[in-house]
């Protein structure tokens, strides 16, 4: 079709001057235009299912399909989103100075044992070895290359800071993969590492990334809840999560009702107990023990703490708690329980010497020596001789409060507030390492405070996991119509659905609506040209989610009248020809 002879002709004799005023001054350009019938959508044949989820609509929509347990394709449609979200994160990582590389997905597994990391990440490590029997593992993470890459390149503290982030694909093997991208076994995620000469440099890096973070979140308006949390086998002393909360969400996150106390169940704290909480007695009947490991493997630790009704066994004391008391605590070891028997065996020959902890709940404390007897101190009914602790209270000589965090809690931050607890999903966590990688492996820089000394850099690190936004987002956005997604990252911000086939007028119409190429605002529409009836096509619609529908029928025919669709913003509007780009617009404006 010849765009500038016949551009407007049929549809002028109708509704004159509107399509012209639609398309403004400047003329179109020849160009591919975006046609649902040019583009791979195996939607259709796939019935919904029952309480169908998010993950659901994205496979039956045509965005994703899953490969083997953990593992999925992202379709045309999929790829447009994660394109999306990848331009969004590179507009805010430039905003801070970082540049893009990408690292190999292949690393050696003697890295990961200089920096210690070895053996505590091993069963979730997808392992190889090469013709030479050399070791080798796909990357969960890229910790020890980064600082590996940056420790041979570094030659002065004026190269620094520096921020370096990537966009690359991860892998750990996940024992129960679920929920579709939520938890998969292969996974796109954006890790920033930066490098710093001091703490105070490296804290000030921490606040420009959190900054960034805000912003990727704001532009996908998500209610992220940003969470304290623990650093675990990641190291350092400073870190948060980036959490939505969701009833899938297999994290815990507490939050208080009055200030901005939020924090993760793992590091979540209470107001503590008062003495008034401490003067009550149990029996065995009323007690729970949760056994957990030192770091040595050598001492065995019991954590005594009072049933409450309505919290179910398996969810296990306050770990941050017992950390307290036992800063070694080993949360890593899948089955604690097999460590215990090991541990218990050895004991019984002699061979060495064992010791059991028993972490108790001040609230248990009168009345543990009591039925001290009456409580299985070790499991199986075992009968070892080992040397046995009771600790009842906490270095400073506060009681100790075991109980898991539940809503309702006093808040440890105000007197005023109580802690809400949300099931969420963590799309984003920030780590400010320290010496932990640096260290290990060599990267250094001499300082003129201290010349003729190296010291090791200070590190940071930030994940955004892309493959489980793209998740979380259509989990959180899903209706029983569809998915819906936000402006920042739909695979199109518009579809045009003509109730006819696509005529020369509805062509042009759609030339029209986008605008020219490369002139600033111009509109991300598709046209559903497919030979499906008008009805199907308005279904798949909503089941893709596209921001904005307009909608070409009678009207449009007949008097020049659109009708234009959100629904999210519930707008079902009749707009004449010549305003629906404004109203567009201003509807994806609020998206």
């Amino acid at each position: 079709m010849m765009l500038g002879r016949h551009l407007f002709t049929n549809a002028s004799r109708r509704t004159p001057g509107r399509l012209q005023a639609l398309a403004g001054c400047t003329p179109l350009s020849i160009r591919s235009r975006s046609t649902l019938s040019s583009l791979w959508m195996p939607t259709g044949g796939r019935s919904a299912s029952k309480d169908e989820d998010g993950h659901g609509k994205l496979v039956r929509a045509g965005f994703v399909r899953q490969s083997q347990s953990g593992i999925f394709h992202l379709l045309p449609l999929g790829q447009r989103v994660q394109d999306k979200l990848e331009k969004l994160i590179d507009k805010h990582m430039k905003s801070i100075g970082a540049s893009r590389l990408s690292l190999s997905t292949i690393t050696t597994e003697e890295l990961w044992q200089r920096s210690g990391r070895l053996e505590t990440s091993a069963s979730e490590l997808f392992r190889l070895t090469d013709r030479r029997d050399a070791a080798l593992m796909l990357s969960p993470t890229h910790e020890e290359e980064i600082t590996t890459l940056v420790a041979s390149s570094l030659k002065s503290y004026k190269d620094l800071p520096l921020r370096l982030y990537q966009i690359s694909r991860k892998y750990r093997d996940e024992k129960r993969p679920r929920h579709g991208l939520l938890r998969s076994r292969e996974f796109l995620m954006k890790d920033l590492y930066s490098f710093d000469t001091s703490t105070k440099s490296a804290i000030e890096t921490y606040h420009a990334v959190s900054t960034a973070y805000a912003g990727i979140f704001s532009e996908l308006k998500l209610p992220i809840l940003v969470a304290e949390a623990s650093s675990g086998d990641m190291g350092g002393d400073h870190s948060h999560e980036y959490h939505l909360a969701h009833p899938i969400g297999e994290d815990i996150v507490a939050q208080c009702s009055h200030c901005d106390y939020t924090a993760n169940d793992e590091v979540a704290t209470t107001r503590p107990l008062h003495k008034s909480e401490v003067t009550g007695t149990f029996t065995p009947e009323q007690v729970r023990v949760w056994r957990g490991v030192a770091s040595d493997h050598q001492t065995l630790v019991n954590v005594w703490y009072p049933k409450v009704e309505g919290v179910e066994p398996e969810t296990g004391p306050s770990l941050h708690a017992v950390r307290k008391v036992l800063p070694g605590l080993d949360t890593s070891i899948a089955d604690p329980l097999k460590l215990w028997r090991k541990v218990l065996a050895i004991a019984k020959t002699g061979a060495e010497e064992t010791a059991v902890i028993n972490i108790v709940d001040s609230r248990l404390a009168r009345s543990f020596e009591n039925i001290r007897s009456q409580l299985p101190l070790l499991p199986d009914g075992e009968k070892v001789d080992v040397a046995q602790v009771v600790v009842t209270e906490d270095a400073e000589g506060k009681f100790l409060n075991l109980l898991p965090l539940k809503a309702g809690d006093a808040c440890p931050k105000c007197d005023e507030g109580t802690l809400r607890v949300h099931k969420a999903l963590e799309l984003g966590h920030t780590f400010h390492l320290g010496t932990r990688y640096s260290e290990p492996l060599k990267a250094q820089v001499t300082l003129p405070s201290s010349p003729g000394k190296p010291v090791p850099v200070q590190m940071g690190c930030y994940g955004i996991g892309i493959s489980r936004i793209i998740g979380a987002v259509a989990e959180h956005l899903v209706d029983e119509r569809g998915l819906n997604w936000p402006r920042a990252i739909a695979p199109y911000e518009v579809a045009v659905i003509p109730s006819s086939g696509a005529t020369d007028d509805v062509l042009e119409f759609f030339d029209a609506l986008n605008g020219s190429p490369g002139i600033p605002g111009g509109l991300d529409a598709i046209l559903d040209d497919r030979k499906e009836s008008f009805g199907w096509k308005m279904r798949d619609a909503d089941t893709i989610g596209y921001p904005i529908l307009v909608v070409l029928g009678k009207e449009w025919k007949q008097q020049g009248m659109c009708e234009v669709q959100c629904r999210r913003l519930s707008v079902k509007d009749k707009v004449p020809v010549d305003q629906v780009q404004d109203v567009v617009r201003k509807l994806l404006d609020q998206l």
